[in-house]
C-alpha cells in the first residue's frame, strides 16, 4: 500500500506492507531513528510518538493507520535549533543515562502537559507511569518534568 504521512511538518511517502508497524515506517521508511523500539508490546513506552497531537505507541499501530495524518516524533520537539523545555530540563536534571527511553518519555509527557498544564505532582507521576526506564531511579525524570512543567506554565501565562 502507498501511504503519505506528515512527520514533523514534512511529507513522507512510501510503499508499505499492510502489516508494517508505524515504528518501522518511522525508523526505516522515514529514516528518523529517535523513536526507539523496546518491548514491541506497548508496555515500555520507548516508541511513543504523537499522532494528531495524541501520544500513541507506534509499535502497536500499523503504518497504514497513519496515512494522511500528522505525526510528531522526538526529532520534531526542538524548534529552530532551540531545545524544547522538556529536553532542556532532562539535560539539566540529569534525567537520562543511556537515553533509550528518553524519546518516549518526552513525547508522552509533552502531550500530557499540553492538555494538563496545571497538573500536580501526583498527576505528573501517574502520567509518567506508562514509560519505563531501566537505568535511572526516576527521581531525575520527575524533577525534570516538574521543572519543565513550571517553565511551560510560565510561558503559557505570558502569552495570555
Amino acid at each position: 500500500m502507498r501511504i503519505s504521512v506528515d512527520i514533523n511538518g514534512r511529507a513522507y511517502e512510501g510503499e508499505v506492507e499492510p502489516r508494517t508497524l508505524l515504528s518501522d515506517f518511522i525508523r526505516h521508511g522515514a529514516g528518523l531513528t529517535g523513536t526507539k523500539v523496546g518491548c514491541e508490546q506497548g508496555v515500555c513506552g520507548a516508541c511513543t510518538v504523537q499522532l494528531d497531537g495524541e501520544a500513541v505507541r507506534s509499535c502497536l499501530m500499523l503504518a497504514v493507520q497513519a496515512n494522511g495524518r500528522a505525526l510528531t516524533t522526538v526529532e520534531g520537539l526542538a524548534a529552530d535549533d532551540e531545545l524544547h523545555p522538556l529536553q532542556r530540563a532532562f539535560h539539566e536534571a540529569h534525567a537520562l543515562q543511556c537515553g533509550f527511553c528518553t524519546p518516549g518519555f518526552l513525547m508522552s509527557i509533552e502531550a500530557f502537559l499540553r492538555e494538563h498544564p496545571d497538573a500536580g505532582d501526583d498527576e505528573l507521576r501517574e502520567a509518567l507511569a506508562g514509560n519505563l526506564c531501566r537505568c535511572t531511579g526516576y527521581l531525575g525524570i520527575i524533577e525534570a518534568v516538574e521543572r519543565a512543567a513550571r517553565e511551560m506554565r510560565g510561558a503559557n501565562v505570558q502569552r495570555d
